[in-house]
């Protein structure tokens, strides 16, 4: 199988499906960092926490590199941007004004239905 577009997506997807993926993303936000120390805060053995490093890895999201003795993670911003991409194609859509709704939803269900709003902000 070739690395199309959509197969890059499709692994960037199940990568941060995971909610301990994405809580080592954030952590590596902040600066580059050894497998040990991102591993550290998480109550998973070191072989568990190198499973997840490795599926960031094959989604581009992340980048390891031997630094000495010590295996270093970084942060790889492209495979992000191009999930941010592909999201943003559904940007078409309105955000819902959830105020809104909530005022329309209290005048329609109101006793007084009939009757005028007397806040109408």
């Amino acid at each position: 199988m070739t690395n199309t577009p959509t197969h890059d997506l499709d692994l960037i997807f199940a990568a941060l499906g995971d909610p301990t993926r994405r809580a080592i993303l954030s952590m590596l936000l902040e600066d580059d960092m050894a497998v040990t120390d991102v591993a550290d805060p998480f109550e998973m053995s070191l072989a568990a926490v190198s499973k997840h490093l490795t599926i960031l890895t094959r989604a581009g999201l992340i980048a390891q590199e031997k630094r000495g003795r010590v295996k270093w993670c970084k942060l790889e911003p492209d495979a992000m941007r191009a999930a941010s991409v592909w999201m943003q194609g559904f940007g078409q859509f309105d955000e819902i004004d959830l105020d809104g709704l909530e005022r329309f939803l209290e005048r329609e269900l109101s006793p007084l239905s009939g009757a005028e709003d007397p806040d109408p902000r």
